[in-house]
């Protein structure tokens, strides 16, 4: 079943105007409660750099708000963002429970639970599989943007040499109270972020996580605006040049 639904997917995403780029590799990776989808360009193995991208929530909730059996992300724009780097290793990883079925999976690993400590544990695992002992520029989108700093937090051997995010969510608390929605009650939060190398690209026209709302959590020095840029929709946002 899980080996089904992955190629059932993998064609939906392709259908969907996303084609995995020739010299990225499918390479599920195996944590403790999740196996967790990646896809893998490593073009240099002696490099000691690599970049990850972790996916954003994806596809949580219907448009009437309510909880989506399979959380896996319908938009391309995170995995257009990694085929796009030209860096020799890079590596696009989903969060649990998108794109591959786990028998452990439930819905608050996508809602209330979205930030939980095992699903941190999950991407933390995952990561030091991919990386290794290599520095590592984590790049997270929406809400793989907490994702990736709690992971910074919890981590200080992690060599993470520079946290990019885009359209970033950096503290549930404040995002829910802002929107008036209600807490996730099974999730961690970062009241303060890493003491890392940072930069936080953030949309003019993000209505889901507005300028207004990542200056409460970021300093602005460390924001860039992208002109025009909507949540999903940043116009072929290079983040390397």
């Amino acid at each position: 079943m899980k080996k089904l639904l992955l190629v059932l997917l993998l064609f939906g995403c392709a259908g969907q105007g996303w084609k995995v780029p020739d010299d990225f590799t499918y390479t599920p990776i195996k944590t403790e409660h999740y196996e967790i989808a990646t896809w893998q360009k490593i073009n240099n193995p002696n490099n000691n750099n690599i970049h990850i991208y972790i996916e954003g929530d994806g596809n949580a909730f219907n448009a009437y708000g309510q909880p989506n059996s399979d959380p896996t992300p319908r938009g391309t724009f995170v995995r257009d963002l990694a085929a796009r780097d030209n860096f020799e290793n890079v590596v696009y990883m989903a969060r649990p429970c998108q794109f591959i079925e786990n028998d452990s999976c439930n819905e608050s690993d996508w809602t209330t639970g979205r930030f939980s400590q095992k699903i941190i544990d999950a991407e933390s695992m995952a990561i030091k599989q991919i990386a290794g002992n290599r520095k590592i520029t984590l790049i997270g989108y929406s809400g793989g943007a907490m994702i990736s700093g709690l992971i910074i937090e919890q981590n200080p051997k992690l060599k993470v040499d520079k946290w990019i995010t885009v359209a970033g969510v950096l503290n549930h608390k404040k995002w829910t109270k802002y929107f008036g929605d209600a807490d996730l009650s099974e999730s961690l939060n970062m009241e303060t972020l890493p003491n890392v190398k940072q930069i936080h690209f953030v949309g003019e026209r993000d209505d889901i996580v507005p300028y207004e709302l990542a200056k409460t959590w970021a300093n602005e020095s460390d924001i860039k605006l992208i002109p025009n840029a909507e949540h999903t929709n940043f116009y072929n946002l290079k983040l390397f040049k």
